[in-house]
């Protein structure tokens, strides 16, 4: 199998995806390759059509593109969950987070905070508003532009505190992941991935898929800050 499978994916899965490519390159000889760009933005491209063979997008994103018809029917199927975690500037005071007043502490001395497009960002503002902080909070939120990580404001000092997947957060110079959010204001996101309706190479590609999916993908998969929720060996 020679045929190069395309894919198209959020920029949370960018850097489990890299790895597994290259993986299933060496392992497989099949050649992947994927191009990561905000959730928002993806969606679009696939509305408008774009060519490629292979989705990996948030749960909730994907099903609606399912929905629309644009996925190959049967192929759609969870892959990884992935915290959403604190992280703070390299070199300055880590914060306690170890119970929900620690966050709510955190939030509140905090002077600028960082958040995604992409469901992460969604949920953290659904979790400030839960916790009665979002009147307090509103001035100092700042979302980082589309397939730009929330973690990157950090680095430049234009946040002192953010929120992201952690997949996009560890390999950040000039950023301290503190960890995932305590208790029940954790967050976890799942990612999808399917067979796109127009792929020129569908049997391929679900073979691909197959493998992104597979048990012997979940170390590649912890590496990258996600736990694989496949069973396939």
């Amino acid at each position: 199998m020679n045929q190069e499978i395309s894919g198209l994916s959020s920029m949370a899965t960018r850097p489990i995806l890299t790895d597994l490519s290259e993986h299933i390159r060496r392992t497989r000889g099949v050649p992947v390759c994927f191009e990561s760009g905000g959730g928002v933005e993806i969606a679009r491209r696939v509305r408008e059509g774009a060519e490629a063979d292979l989705l990996v997008l948030a749960e909730g994103a994907l099903a609606q593109l399912e929905q629309e018809g644009h996925l190959l029917g049967g192929t759609a199927r969870p892959l990884w969950v992935s915290q959403v975690v604190a992280a703070v500037p390299d070199g300055t005071p880590v914060p306690a987070f170890d119970a929900e007043s620690d966050l709510r502490a955190a939030l509140l001395s905090a002077q600028r905070i960082a958040y995604s497009t992409g469901p992460s960002g969604m949920a953290l503002v659904g979790l400030i508003t839960r916790l009665g902080l979002a009147d307090t909070l509103s001035d100092r939120l700042v979302q980082a532009p589309a397939g730009v990580p929330a973690g990157s404001l950090l680095a430049s000092g234009r946040a002192d505190l953010a929120f992201q997947q952690r997949s996009e957060l560890i390999d950040l110079p000039g950023v301290l992941v503190v960890g995932p959010l305590p208790g029940d204001t954790g967050i976890d996101s799942v990612f999808s991935g399917a067979v796109l309706a127009f792929s020129a190479r569908p049997d391929l590609a679900r073979e691909v898929l197959d493998l992104l999916g597979s048990d012997t993908a979940s170390g590649i998969a912890g590496a990258r800050g996600m736990r694989s929720l496949g069973l396939q060996g």
